[in-house]
Protein backbone atom coordinates (compact mmCIF):
# COMPACT_ATOMS: atom_id res chain seq x y z
CA UNK A 1 0.00 0.00 0.00
CA UNK A 2 1.27 3.35 -0.95
CA UNK A 3 1.11 6.19 1.88
CA UNK A 4 -0.04 10.14 0.83
CA UNK A 5 2.91 12.25 1.80
CA UNK A 6 1.59 15.50 3.97
CA UNK A 7 2.29 18.10 6.15
CA UNK A 8 -0.25 18.23 9.09
CA UNK A 9 -0.55 22.14 9.99
CA UNK A 10 -0.75 21.26 14.10
CA UNK A 11 -1.23 24.71 15.25
CA UNK A 12 -3.78 25.04 18.56
CA UNK A 13 -4.50 21.12 17.55
CA UNK A 14 -4.45 19.04 20.51
CA UNK A 15 -2.30 15.69 20.57
CA UNK A 16 -2.09 12.76 22.71
CA UNK A 17 1.25 11.54 23.48
CA UNK A 18 1.17 7.98 25.33
CA UNK A 19 4.45 7.29 27.27
CA UNK A 20 7.22 9.68 28.97
CA UNK A 21 10.72 7.82 28.06
CA UNK A 22 12.92 9.22 25.67
CA UNK A 23 11.45 8.07 22.64
CA UNK A 24 7.80 10.03 23.59
CA UNK A 25 10.12 13.06 24.95
CA UNK A 26 11.24 13.13 21.21
CA UNK A 27 7.88 13.18 19.83
CA UNK A 28 6.94 15.58 22.43
CA UNK A 29 9.52 18.24 21.31
CA UNK A 30 8.69 17.60 17.54
CA UNK A 31 5.11 18.40 18.11
CA UNK A 32 5.26 21.20 20.44
CA UNK A 33 7.13 22.82 17.90
CA UNK A 34 4.85 22.54 15.71
CA UNK A 35 2.38 24.58 17.64
CA UNK A 36 0.30 21.95 19.25
CA UNK A 37 -0.97 21.55 22.10
CA UNK A 38 0.62 18.47 23.97
CA UNK A 39 -1.04 16.45 26.18
CA UNK A 40 1.11 13.67 28.01
CA UNK A 41 0.06 10.46 29.84
CA UNK A 42 2.29 7.95 31.31
CA UNK A 43 3.28 7.37 35.04
CA UNK A 44 6.31 8.82 35.00
CA UNK A 45 8.43 11.21 32.57
CA UNK A 46 12.07 12.28 31.77
CA UNK A 47 13.80 15.03 33.32
CA UNK A 48 12.90 16.82 29.87
CA UNK A 49 9.79 16.81 29.76
CA UNK A 50 9.60 17.80 33.56
CA UNK A 51 11.35 20.79 32.60
CA UNK A 52 8.79 21.47 29.51
CA UNK A 53 6.03 20.55 32.04
CA UNK A 54 7.29 22.92 34.58
CA UNK A 55 7.79 25.61 31.71
CA UNK A 56 3.74 25.20 30.96
CA UNK A 57 5.13 23.35 27.29
CA UNK A 58 2.51 20.73 28.07
CA UNK A 59 -0.56 19.35 29.72
CA UNK A 60 0.36 16.17 32.00
CA UNK A 61 -1.55 13.16 33.53
CA UNK A 62 0.38 10.74 35.77
CA UNK A 63 -1.02 7.52 35.24
CA UNK A 64 -2.03 4.80 32.79
CA UNK A 65 -3.73 5.72 29.61
CA UNK A 66 -7.59 5.64 29.58
CA UNK A 67 -10.05 5.83 26.57
CA UNK A 68 -11.50 9.26 27.95
CA UNK A 69 -7.58 10.53 27.33
CA UNK A 70 -8.72 10.91 23.80
CA UNK A 71 -11.22 13.61 23.72
CA UNK A 72 -10.97 16.36 21.78
CA UNK A 73 -7.64 15.33 20.39
CA UNK A 74 -6.56 15.19 16.92
CA UNK A 75 -3.63 13.07 16.96
CA UNK A 76 -2.09 10.77 18.72
CA UNK A 77 1.53 8.74 19.21
CA UNK A 78 1.68 6.11 21.34
CA UNK A 79 5.27 5.41 22.48
CA UNK A 80 5.60 2.97 25.09
CA UNK A 81 7.15 -0.46 25.95
CA UNK A 82 3.90 -1.94 26.77
CA UNK A 83 2.77 -3.94 23.66
CA UNK A 84 -0.88 -4.10 24.99
CA UNK A 85 -1.14 -0.49 25.82
CA UNK A 86 0.26 0.05 22.36
CA UNK A 87 -2.41 -2.02 21.10
CA UNK A 88 -5.90 -0.44 23.04
CA UNK A 89 -4.34 3.01 22.04
CA UNK A 90 -4.42 1.96 18.31
CA UNK A 91 -8.07 0.15 18.42
CA UNK A 92 -9.26 3.13 19.99
CA UNK A 93 -8.13 5.51 17.83
CA UNK A 94 -9.13 3.59 14.60
CA UNK A 95 -12.53 3.31 16.62
CA UNK A 96 -13.27 7.15 16.82
CA UNK A 97 -11.52 7.83 13.09
CA UNK A 98 -8.13 9.66 15.11
CA UNK A 99 -4.77 9.79 13.77
CA UNK A 100 -2.50 7.25 15.39
CA UNK A 101 1.14 6.25 15.44
CA UNK A 102 2.72 3.00 17.31
CA UNK A 103 5.90 3.56 17.82
CA UNK A 104 8.23 0.65 15.45
CA UNK A 105 4.92 -0.40 15.17
CA UNK A 106 4.02 -0.12 11.31
CA UNK A 107 0.95 -2.87 11.43
CA UNK A 108 -1.36 -0.43 14.35
CA UNK A 109 -0.24 3.03 12.70
CA UNK A 110 -2.17 5.26 9.97
CA UNK A 111 0.15 7.74 9.68
CA UNK A 112 3.88 7.47 9.60
CA UNK A 113 6.58 10.36 11.17
CA UNK A 114 9.03 10.72 8.32
CA UNK A 115 12.87 11.31 9.19
CA UNK A 116 12.92 14.96 8.53
CA UNK A 117 15.93 17.62 7.86
CA UNK A 118 15.14 21.26 8.89
CA UNK A 119 16.12 24.37 7.51
CA UNK A 120 14.03 26.96 9.07
CA UNK A 121 11.20 26.73 6.47
CA UNK A 122 12.57 23.93 4.30
CA UNK A 123 11.80 20.55 5.27
CA UNK A 124 12.80 17.52 3.43
CA UNK A 125 11.13 14.57 4.82
CA UNK A 126 11.74 11.01 3.91
CA UNK A 127 10.06 7.34 4.72
CA UNK A 128 10.13 3.89 3.56
CA UNK A 129 6.46 3.84 4.93
CA UNK A 130 8.03 1.48 8.21
CA UNK A 131 9.97 -0.79 6.25
CA UNK A 132 13.44 0.50 6.70
CA UNK A 133 13.39 3.15 9.34
CA UNK A 134 17.10 2.80 9.40
CA UNK A 135 17.68 3.46 5.67
CA UNK A 136 15.29 6.97 6.17
CA UNK A 137 18.04 8.16 8.86
CA UNK A 138 20.94 7.28 6.75
CA UNK A 139 19.35 9.34 3.85
CA UNK A 140 18.96 12.00 6.30
CA UNK A 141 22.26 12.08 7.57
CA UNK A 142 23.55 12.50 3.58
CA UNK A 143 20.74 15.22 3.02
CA UNK A 144 22.10 17.14 6.46
CA UNK A 145 25.43 17.14 4.47
CA UNK A 146 24.19 18.49 0.94
CA UNK A 147 21.48 21.00 2.29
CA UNK A 148 23.35 22.80 5.01
CA UNK A 149 22.26 25.49 7.62
CA UNK A 150 22.26 28.51 4.98
CA UNK A 151 19.65 26.95 3.08
CA UNK A 152 17.52 28.19 6.02
CA UNK A 153 18.60 31.97 5.06
CA UNK A 154 17.83 31.63 1.46
CA UNK A 155 14.36 30.12 1.44
CA UNK A 156 13.20 32.82 3.87
CA UNK A 157 14.91 35.13 1.32
CA UNK A 158 12.83 33.36 -1.61
CA UNK A 159 9.68 34.14 0.53
CA UNK A 160 10.62 37.64 0.84
CA UNK A 161 11.30 38.09 -3.42
CA UNK A 162 8.58 36.02 -4.42
CA UNK A 163 6.27 38.25 -1.80
CA UNK A 164 7.75 41.25 -3.91
CA UNK A 165 6.68 39.27 -7.29
CA UNK A 166 3.61 38.64 -5.88
CA UNK A 167 2.64 42.30 -4.85
CA UNK A 168 4.70 44.11 -8.20
CA UNK A 169 3.74 41.93 -11.21
CA UNK A 170 0.41 42.13 -12.26
CA UNK A 171 0.04 39.68 -15.48
CA UNK A 172 -0.13 36.15 -13.72
CA UNK A 173 1.41 34.84 -16.64
CA UNK A 174 4.53 36.67 -16.64
CA UNK A 175 4.40 36.49 -12.52
CA UNK A 176 4.53 32.61 -13.41
CA UNK A 177 7.58 33.02 -15.58
CA UNK A 178 9.84 34.98 -13.40
CA UNK A 179 8.98 32.52 -9.97
CA UNK A 180 9.95 29.62 -12.30
CA UNK A 181 13.24 31.13 -13.21
CA UNK A 182 14.11 32.38 -10.10
CA UNK A 183 16.37 29.54 -8.81
CA UNK A 184 18.61 26.94 -11.02
CA UNK A 185 21.13 24.21 -10.40
CA UNK A 186 23.46 26.88 -10.70
CA UNK A 187 21.89 29.44 -7.60
CA UNK A 188 21.40 25.92 -5.73
CA UNK A 189 25.10 25.10 -6.34
CA UNK A 190 26.27 28.49 -4.75
CA UNK A 191 23.88 28.23 -1.47
CA UNK A 192 25.35 24.35 -1.29
CA UNK A 193 28.98 26.15 -1.35
CA UNK A 194 27.84 28.54 1.20
CA UNK A 195 27.90 31.19 -0.92
CA UNK A 196 24.56 33.05 0.33
CA UNK A 197 24.83 36.41 -1.34
CA UNK A 198 26.11 35.58 -4.61
CA UNK A 199 23.40 33.10 -4.40
CA UNK A 200 20.73 36.17 -3.81
CA UNK A 201 22.59 38.17 -6.07
CA UNK A 202 21.91 36.15 -9.22
CA UNK A 203 18.30 35.78 -8.09
CA UNK A 204 17.89 39.29 -8.03
CA UNK A 205 19.41 40.12 -11.32
CA UNK A 206 16.94 37.04 -12.53
CA UNK A 207 13.88 39.09 -11.12
CA UNK A 208 14.78 41.89 -12.58
CA UNK A 209 15.92 40.61 -16.22
CA UNK A 210 12.56 39.16 -16.61
CA UNK A 211 10.80 42.07 -14.74
CA UNK A 212 12.21 44.51 -17.82
CA UNK A 213 11.22 42.24 -20.76
CA UNK A 214 8.91 43.67 -22.68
Amino acid sequence: MEFYPVFLNLQGKKCLVVGGGRVAERKVRALVRCGAHVYVVSPVLTAGLQEMLDHGQIIYRRGFYQTADLDGVFLVISATDNEEVNNVVAVDCAGRNILVNVVDDPPRCNFFVPSVVHRGALQLAISTGGKSPHLAKTLRQSLEKEFGPQFAEFVDFLGNVRAEVLDRVTDPSRRKQILKNLTDETTLALVKQGDIEKAKERVKNVYHIHRRQP
